[in-house]
């Protein structure tokens, strides 16, 4: 079994988030970056069907030369190879239509990308990729196993879960689930060693135009003042009059 995962390169949760440009532009300076967490899961997942069924396993991307530590990241984790596609992931569709490209030349059987990015929140890739190549497609996921082309996946849905059974080629959008948060991996010094010569391949894009461009960004309000009471009468007053919830 061939396996792709749709790495996203993200800022940390932690990083302080600003903009430039008045506001149009997402400023890097000082921003540490991530592998995306819904495809850390993901990834996690691969490595799995990689030491239980002899899977290959490759990292796709798409974006500069400033996302390559995050796919060396990700081979030093245990993927094989790693492609990246040398242009900005500008918008939801052409990242979806670049990767779409690498997987039906790389005739992968399974798709693993995470079900939105934490930096932008599109949610969009994997179900495009699946539709511009023809395969099965299952979001939400938090369950998957195969056997032989045949799958089984548990996607999460309002108030409980369902399994679903279909076929290779499939496409899921993973995240928090998929495995345990204990399962996850951090690079030890023997797969950072590895990693260095594994390949990573370079593709240029296809010439292919974004469908949507970000205008301006807002960040939220900051919280207001904390406003302390020491009994009961005083909170609901305030909740009455002031905040008007009750």
């Amino acid at each position: 079994m061939k396996i792709a995962v749709c790495i996203s390169h993200v800022p940390d949760t932690t990083s302080k988030i600003n903009f430039t440009d008045g506001d149009t532009k997402f400023d890097t300076n000082g921003v540490q970056f991530v592998i995306n967490p819904n495809d850390e899961f993901g990834l996690t997942r691969a490595m799995w069907f990689k030491e239980k069924q002899g899977a290959s396993v490759h990292v796709l991307n798409v974006g500069g030369p400033e996302t390559e530590p995050t796919l060396r990241k990700a081979l030093a984790i245990g993927a094989d190879e790693a492609i990246r596609v040398n242009t900005a992931a500008t918008d939801g569709f052409s990242v979806a239509k670049q990767l779409a490209n690498v997987i039906a030349e790389g005739g992968y059987d399974l798709v693993i990308g995470g079900r939105e990015s934490i930096d932008y929140n599109g949610g969009m890739v994997p179900g495009m990729i699946a539709k511009l190549n023809g395969a099965n497609f299952v979001n939400t996921c938090i369950g998957l196993e195969i056997d032989g082309t045949e799958a089984t996946a548990i996607r999460e849905i309002d108030g409980g879960k369902e399994t679903i059974k279909t076929s290779l080629p499939l496409v899921i959008g993973g995240q928090k689930g998929l495995v345990e948060e204990s399962d996850l991996r951090i690079p030890n010094m023997r797969g950072i060693m590895q990693a260095r010569s594994k390949p990573l391949h370079i593709k240029e894009p296809l010439d292919t135009a974004a469908e949507t461009r970000s205008v301006q960004f807002q960040k939220p309000d900051p919280k207001g003042a904390v406003k302390l009471v020491d009994n009961v009468d005083d909170l609901v007053n305030l909740l009455h009059n002031e905040a008007k919830v009750i």
